[in-house]
């Protein structure tokens, strides 16, 4: 058996008085898909914000390729500690975040540069490999404010990619896309879950999760209401939040 690339042990999230995560226990294999479904409100992106302690925990473990994620540090280290998890772990988000007044080839290279202390011809000879595996070869040069809004969201895999990461965090992605755009999104996260990159994807997409991954969790009021295998969790699901709650997206 593997060890878990991602351990969650009594995980809680509080903003003031308002519980959000209420005990989430989690396991992550290497190479495995994992995908977050639920209600808006149900603690998905909060638990995925919390990984890599873009929030930090109320209460519990999180632990990511066998180290502790949200320990107690000074505070120099701490920035230390953080930067080398999120050079490990890549985070999509639904609005891009973009630098706009960079190219899409200087995204993709500024992270490398900076952090990993990459040469910039190196880098530059990376991105153009990310960005055609993309499918955004011939728009390297431009900015933002001339790419679609499913062109921003691959330049943003392709930045995250950049840095080599041993997990990918998707975040309702596709959410701020036109429907018409979403495909060529989905398409890309599809041909990484064909390379067996160990990912975790928030959506509301359930026929795109359902079709990518391996393992999905309904959650439910911030706590893992089901899960399982998708075939399962969608076609014979167990519990009845779960059934309801496929029940009205599925009319929807």
């Amino acid at each position: 058996m593997t060890e878990p690339i991602v351990k969650i042990r009594g995980l809680k999230k509080n903003f003031g008085q308002l519980e959000v995560l209420k005990g989430i226990d989690m396991d992550i294999e290497p190479r495995q898909i994992f995908a977050l479904i639920g209600a808006s409100g149900s603690g998905k992106s909060t638990l995925l914000r919390t990984i890599n302690q873009l929030e930090e925990v109320t209460e519990g473990e999180i632990w990511f390729d066998g180290e502790l994620v949200n320990q107690k540090l000074p505070h120099r280290q701490r920035e230390r500690h953080l930067n080398q998890l999120r050079q490990n772990i890549g985070m999509v988000f639904q609005h891009f975040n973009l630098f706009p007044h960079l190219t899409a080839l200087e995204n993709v290279t500024l992270a490398p540069v900076l952090l990993r202390r990459s040469s910039k011809t190196e880098a530059i000879e990376q991105a153009k490999i990310l960005l055609d595996k993309v499918g955004l070869a011939d728009r390297a040069d431009y900015y933002p404010s001339r790419l679609s809004g499913g062109q921003k969201q691959r330049v943003a895999i392709a930045r995250a990619l950049a840095m080599t990461p041993k997990l990918m965090l998707f975040d309702e992605v596709t959410s701020a896309l036109d429907p018409e755009l979403v495909g060529e999104v989905n398409r890309v996260m599809k041909e990484l879950a064909q390379e067996h990159m160990t990912m975790i994807i928030v959506t509301h997409d359930l026929r795109f999760a359902e079709d990518v991954s391996d393992h999905v969790v309904f959650m439910a009021d911030g706590l893992v209401a089901e899960q399982g295998p998708p075939s399962q969790v969608f076609r014979a699901p167990q519990e009845e939040r779960t059934k309801a709650f496929l029940q009205q997206v599925f009319e929807d």
